[in-house]
């Protein structure tokens, strides 16, 4: 028989976390102190289960990623609509979050939990077709830093004219330019 742990039962764990996080407004912008109000706890309690924002952003990462890759791996052959699958869920799900893509654009370590997984698969979608292992880190590195940037603009935008930025045209180009290959 089990006994039951003596004091109080744990009133935070990673999905309260997470969901205070994302529905908080501005990801970006979030104080340990806001989010620990938004929880009904002391800061000092949040920081017993997240040691620093950086920790909360890769949490939180953790869970936009899992909504953003495919259950089913990159394909063999035809990494195309596989990819532009991931990066209109990218569009999806950073968006949804307030100055998630913002706060992604900005360097900083990734833990390998969240963005790892992403970096493994893309690069398996081109290594899959026969794009070198060198050439696939490459693409890997256009892909995300392209991607990520034209979503933290789509955030903060840039007074460059008239007409929203479209992400299908955007997407196109990118793909189209994709793999990387070696200068002639």
């Amino acid at each position: 028989m089990t006994r039951p742990r003596p004091g109080r039962p744990a009133q935070l764990d990673r999905e309260r976390i997470v969901d205070a996080a994302l529905s908080a407004g501005n990801l970006d912008t979030l104080t340990m102190r806001e989010l620990a109000a938004r929880l009904g706890v002391t800061h000092g309690a949040l920081y017993r289960w997240v040691a620093n924002r950086d920790a909360l952003f890769d949490l939180v990462s953790e869970v936009v990623l899992d909504r953003v890759l495919p259950e089913e791996g990159p394909p063999r052959r035809s990494w195309r609509p596989w990819l532009a699958k991931v990066a209109w869920a990218m569009h999806d799900q950073f968006l949804a979050v307030p100055g998630y893509a913002s706060r992604l654009s900005r360097p900083h370590r990734h833990n390998a939990d969240s963005f790892g997984r992403l970096h493994t698969e893309v690069v398996a979608a081109f290594t899959n077709a026969g794009v070198s292992p060198e050439l696939a880190e490459q693409s890997w590195y256009i892909f995300i830093t392209c991607t990520v940037s034209w979503l933290a603009v789509r955030e903060n935008p840039l007074d460059l004219g008239p007409d929203a930025p479209r992400f299908e045209l955007f997407l196109d180009t990118l793909l189209r330019g994709l793999p990387a290959r070696e200068p002639s």
